[in-house]
């Protein structure tokens, strides 16, 4: 499979700009109030200093999408990451952890995506409206689930880049957004790379995301080994895609300030 070969589907990306621009910050929020810093820590994901990108990366883990909540503001902050992923800065480095474990700022925004759209994935819809609570019934997630033709098309020219990590961060992200009904049909394209690469990851959890979405999908997954047992969590296994937390960087100083435009 190659990286040209995009799914012929009509989902166009906003220029990124126009996003940050065109966006009524002041109008959305995050998870600490109104999302007026938006903009400024969005640009500083693609700062030229490594300690800015990653506190930029922790303010769009922690206040964007901060345990794992879709907030207003969330919306247009996937399509930004998603339109800015082909942007060469995109392949600086990035603290992950506090030991100063890096990896691709491509990859964590990838993650970032997959995580966002968890969130909105069939599964999800089917728990909520148990509850009482169906997803189309909360503007941002609809919202959201709205624009997973477009994440999908800025995510899958990555499911076979050469940077291993990017390539599984790609098909990781791919798995939710194809509940769509759209992009159902490409869910046959994912599957040798759900076996062959993101099915043998050195980690754990993504191996269990591939048996899970095999298996979901109807798919055979035996071979593959996720977790042997699953009470058998270590620092080492989550830090290597843990990010710096909100307190760890002392984001609050750029609360309030104006957007940078």
């Amino acid at each position: 499979m190659r990286n040209d070969q995009v799914p012929p589907i009509a989902a166009r990306l906003p220029d990124p700009h126009r996003i940050l621009t065109q966006t009524n910050w002041a109008e959305l929020n995050h998870a600490y109030g109104l999302a007026t810093d938006a903009p400024k820590m969005l640009v500083a994901l693609l700062d030229t200093e490594q300690t800015t990108r990653t506190k930029a990366l922790a303010y769009v883990h922690g206040i964007l999408h901060h345990q794992n909540t879709i907030y207003e503001a969330t919306v247009p902050t996937a399509l930004y990451l998603a339109a800015i992923l082909t942007d060469p800065r995109t392949t600086l480095p990035v603290d992950r952890n506090r030991r100063g474990t890096t990896g691709r700022m491509r990859a964590e925004l990838l993650t970032w995506i997959g995580s966002v759209a968890d969130e909105v994935t069939d599964e999800v819809d089917a728990a909520s409206r148990r509850h009482g609570f169906p997803l189309d019934g909360y503007p941002p997630a609809a919202a959201l689930q709205r624009t997973r033709p477009q994440l999908f098309t800025a995510v899958f020219p990555y499911i076979d880049d050469a940077d291993r990590d990017v390539s599984e961060a790609a098909i990781a992200a791919c798995i939710p957004l194809l509940d769509d009904a759209e992009l159902l049909s490409y869910r046959e394209m994912l599957v040798p790379l759900l076996r062959e690469v993101l099915g043998t990851s050195e980690l754990w959890q993504r191996r269990e995301r591939a048996i899970d979405a095999l298996d979901a999908w109807g798919e055979d997954s035996s071979g593959l080994e996720g977790q042997r047992n699953p009470f058998l969590f270590c620092d080492s296994d989550l830090s290597t895609h843990s990010f710096p937390s909100p307190a760890d960087l002392d984001l609050t100083e750029s609360y309030g300030e104006r957007p940078p435009f």
